[in-house]
């Protein structure tokens, strides 16, 4: 607790009474020195501080007040101010020792808590008894500096700034303290040093505090003892103090109250204030008389012996003041030397100046051919759009050769570009300016960019140049004064040479030493003032404002690099791709080529399935022949969906030129359908017809929508049916485009089920969605035969929050996530399910899917909110909430939020579930993946034998639900698979 509470200014003594204080050369501490670190401050001349010694002891204290005073019994009645109580300290509500100064009220007392200094307002039931073994002294003492005072009249501001200055010199730290005097109420008087610092002297210099105006004879005394050798010469002329103005040294001796150094007569008038004097009797006033001149007569005594001492004290001074003044002056150019030798460059801006040099020097200019090329491919841009917009192709055959033409002039210009941008050293330009920005952030730091002004350069040169005129003047004066020193010390060894001839006086030699040694100690002062200390606001504000014209620059020149290298990346690919298309269009014949070659498969194949029925309807049917007919028909089915593929890489490329170079391909080659594959994200194709798969319809999965299950290239493959009128077919494949594009972005590691072909009936308002087929995968069908273990229910909702952060990425609300549409691929893989993409997201969400008794629909969307990322995260959560307490049974409150601290769940866990399920105002897919619940298992120590007894219970009663599940599951798992398609 060192230094706890806030600083307190409490009344400070005058420096000149010393009433209550313990005679010197009775105390028998008198000179000795502690080690104490300071924990409390007062004022700038007052705190408190422990012994170093009783470090333990603190220790001590505080542990047997925590055990001791929690269930201790609180003050009630009158407080005595002598013993010593617990107090609850308030900033970290534990307990410490304290006394009472004051009760406020009832309710509250002023306490002090005795061990640190710092007091604070305590309620009476923080206040506690202590037993009797914690009733000792305190540990902290009150200390006072020696010699010092707080200047009458100081402003509160001031006072502060004091009591913070003396808090950094003392708070915390090691300070040895040179006893001088104690009071009567235990306050003792001190001088502090921390190292070689006189914290007094400190003090005094800063202004907070001021020597005593009345010094008694004891601090003159006692000065001169401890630092006789550091006597300035100055105080040499100054008169010995006379007694006229000296304290009293009859106030030693007395208790109480303070004396003025007259004689008792003048406590009549002191007294004079209309309070009863009671006078003295005759034998008293005697016995008081023969005191007093007992005291006097001991005072005059202990002021001879001081005399003599500070006699001596000076006389010694005086042997030494020349050899004293003259190491001082010799540290001084030794420090002198050591700061000529440290580049000055920051201080007078010579970094700055050199910056501004260098980005004038090297400034590289933008290529002559930028903006040229910049408005002929803003032209060119302007002129693809206006064909992409175009629908008329005589219109648009006009826009095309003009863009053309544009196209042209744009490749010149790239090239002429290219060529200029080859010559400019942009990487080595970038990095000189990079290092330097560097550099200069290193010294200023990082600042903000303003409006660029040349005023600001001017204003900088004028300041410097006056700063380096004043400097090379006082370097120069410096330089003067200490040659003139030498050539007097050369002159005087002639003085005292005895065998130099001629004659030297010393009028002429020594007399002047004292002007050159001041006028010499005054210019390297000066040299080190101006090199040492910071400069004023003035100049820093000229510094800054020009630091940030030079940071602009740099920034403005940077971005200027930036916006050639990237221009001068678009121009080398245009170039380089262009170069094939120039003067000619792109053709769709090989496209044709593979539609026609899929017309004839498909009239094979409609020809062979048209046959082996006729066979299998025959009366009479070959099974051989039939078989034959059968792998000719898969090999035409894989042929068929071969060119397929071809067909949709070509799709492909030609969308790809669309978008780059050609966007009248769709318009001049409408019978090629470019327009629905790029609507359709590439997921539509118009070559592909429901009755050329030779399919088996899933009667058990189809009660909302028609069912099929076909193999293609080996993979089982599923048809979803969905009727679609004009409006629909439009809405499901932009759905279904959304979908897929967002699913396209990260392929298998989207947590998506892809979507593998979306095609339209010609015969029938139908539209076929073509996914994966997974049977018995979802995790409906996983629970009810074998539960996933809690490792693999990780891994498996770690791959559904990857799901849903792709679609809410792409800005997708699935709105009908449940059991039945979660997929657990090999027990390890979780992805999410495609959604019903003739519904809305509304239409969707509103579907309540349950598992047991709990709800999968968001408390906000049964109030009627729409559906939002928040709703997808809540099914996550009581998806997740279900796999991991393997129960359909849940304790819910009024809005059907499900209870989770029943279960006994892992803390990671439970942490996420109540995130996802109660408190889901701001959680993410993002935030969800990232859970402690996802991260690697941390080695654990397992204990086999540690179980507890319910444990069988829960085995048994686990192993029965699985039984119960099992003994339904070819019914239940039909109709499971039957809602998972039809979501």
């Amino acid at each position: 607790m060192w230094g706890r509470g806030h600083f307190t200014r409490a009344s400070v003594m005058d420096g000149a009474s010393f009433s209550g204080i313990t005679k010197m050369d009775e105390d028998p501490h008198y000179n000795k020195v502690e080690d104490v670190v300071g924990s409390h401050v007062e004022d700038a001349v007052t705190f408190w501080a422990q012994s170093i010694n009783r470090n333990k002891d603190i220790v001590k204290i505080g542990c047997s007040l925590s055990e001791v005073c929690p269930h201790a019994n609180s003050v009630f009645g009158n407080l005595d101010s002598k013993k010593i109580y617990g107090g609850l300290f308030s900033e970290d509500k534990c307990w410490y020792r304290c006394k009472v100064l004051k009760v406020i009220n009832d309710e509250k007392c002023l306490v002090r808590y005795v061990d640190y200094g710092n007091t604070e307002i305590l309620n009476r039931s923080d206040i506690v008894e202590i037993p009797v073994e914690l009733q000792f002294p305190s540990v902290a003492k009150k200390y006072r500096l020696w010699g010092l005072q707080i200047p009458s009249g100081q402003e509160v501001t001031q006072f502060d700034q004091g009591r913070t200055f003396l808090g950094s010199l003392i708070f915390e730290k090691e300070i040895k303290m040179r006893i001088k005097a104690t009071y009567q109420d235990g306050t003792v008087i001190a001088q502090a040093e921390y190292g070689n610092v006189d914290i007094g002297e400190e003090v005094a210099k800063k202004g907070y505090a001021e020597k005593c105006k009345q010094a008694s004879s004891i601090n003159i005394c006692e000065e001169k003892k401890s630092d006789a050798g550091q006597l300035p010469l100055r105080n040499l002329k100054s008169p010995i103090p006379l007694w006229g103005h000296r304290s009293s040294q009859s106030s030693f001796s007395r208790p109480k109250g303070r004396s003025s150094g007259r004689l008792p007569l003048d406590l009549k008038m002191e007294n004079n204030t209309g309070n009863h004097m009671t006078f003295p009797n005759k034998q008293d006033c005697v016995c008081t008389s023969q005191a007093f001149l007992q005291s006097c007569c001991h005072i005059l005594t202990q002021e001879k012996a001081t005399t003599m001492d500070l006699t001596k004290n000076l006389e010694s001074t005086l042997k030494t003041c020349v050899g004293t003044r003259m190491k001082e002056l010799a540290t001084k150019v030794e420090l002198l030397k050591g700061v000529r030798h440290v580049n000055t460059s920051v201080r007078f801006g010579d970094d700055l100046s050199a910056a501004v040099q260098l980005l004038d020097a090297g400034c590289l200019p933008a290529p002559a051919s930028l903006n040229e090329l910049e408005r002929i491919w803003a032209e060119y841009n302007l002129a693809q759009e206006k064909i992409q917009a175009c629908q008329n192709v005589n219109e648009g055959n006009i826009l095309i050769a003009r863009r053309n033409e544009v196209q042209q002039r744009l490749y010149t210009a790239v090239k002429v570009f290219i060529l200029e941008v080859d010559e400019l050293p942009l990487n080595k330009r970038l990095e000189t300016l990079q290092d330097l920005s560097a550099s200069l952030e290193a010294v200023y730091g990082q600042t903000k960019e303003g409006i660029f002004c040349e005023e600001v350069l001017k204003k900088f040169y004028e300041w410097k140049c006056g700063k380096l005129e004043e400097f090379t003047s006082v370097r120069s004066e410096t330089q003067v004064s200490l040659q003139r020193l030498v050539a007097w010390f050369h002159t005087t060894t002639k003085v005292f040479d005895l065998s130099a001839e001629g004659s030297f006086t010393a009028e002429d030699t020594i007399d002047n030493i004292d002007e050159i040694l001041e006028n010499t100690e005054a210019c390297i002062c000066k040299e080190l003032e101006m090199s040492l200390i910071d400069q004023g606001d003035a100049d820093k504000e000229i510094i800054l404002n020009t630091y940030n014209q030079v940071l602009q620059r740099i920034h403005s020149e940077e971005k200027l690099i930036a916006t050639i290298q990237s221009k001068y990346k678009e121009s080398v690919e245009f170039k380089k791709q262009i170069s094939e298309w120039l003067n000619k269009s792109p053709s769709v014949d090989h496209l044709l080529s593979i539609k026609k070659t899929l017309k004839g498969l498909k009239a094979r194949l409609r020809w062979k399935l048209v046959e082996k029925n006729n066979l299998e309807e025959s009366d009479d049917p070959d099974g051989s022949e039939i078989e034959k007919i059968k792998q000719e028909i898969i090999q035409l089915h894989n042929s068929v969906f071969q060119e397929i593929y071809h067909e949709q890489e070509e799709y492909a490329k030609l969308n790809s030129l669309v978008q780059q170079w050609f966007p009248e391909l769709p318009l001049l080659h409408p019978e090629i359908g470019l327009h629905k594959y790029m609507n359709s994200g590439g997921l539509l194709t118009l070559s592909l017809e429901r009755d050329l798969l030779d399919a088996e319809p899933l009667k058990e999965l189809s009660s909302k929508r028609p069912l099929v299950c076909s193999e293609v290239n080996g993979q089982v493959i599923l048809l979803k049916g969905y009727s679609v009128d004009v409006d629909t077919e439009a809405k499901v494949i932009q759905r279904a485009a959304e979908y897929h594009r967002a699913w396209r972005e990260t392929r298998e590691e989207s947590g998506l089920l892809p979507l593998i072909f979306l095609f339209l009936c010609k015969s029938d308002p139908m539209a076929y969605l073509m996914v994966p087929y997974y049977p018995r995968a979802n995790l409906s069908a996983i629970q009810a035969s074998t539960p996933l273990t809690p490792e693999e229910t990780a891994k498996v909702m770690k791959g559904v929050a990857q799901g849903l952060r792709t679609l809410h990425k792409a800005g997708i609300i699935h709105g009908a996530l449940h059991q039945n549409n979660v997929f657990a691929l090999n027990r390890e893989q979780g992805i999410v399910g495609d959604f019903d993409f003739s519904k809305s997201v509304s239409q969707r969400a509103s579907v309540n899917m349950r598992i047991g008794n709990l709800s999968l629909l968001s408390p906000e969307l049964k109030m009627g909110q729409p559906a939002s990322p928040g709703s997808d995260l809540y099914a996550y959560g009581c998806l997740l909430l279900w796999l991991s307490v393997q129960s359909q049974d849940f304790k819910t409150n009024e809005d059907g939020i499900p209870d989770v601290d029943p279960f006994n769940l892992d803390e990671h866990v439970k942490s996420l579930l109540f995130s996802l399920i109660s408190c889901r105002s701001s959680v993410t897919a993002d935030q969800v993946l990232n859970a402690e619940y996802f991260l690697p298992p941390k080695v654990a120590n397992t204990f086999p034998n540690a179980v507890k007894d319910t444990g069988c219970t829960e085995y048994i009663e686990e192993e029965e639900f699985k039984m119960d599940n099992l003994n339904n599951y070819k019914e239940k798992t039909k109709i499971d698979e039957a809602n998972n398609f039809e979501g």
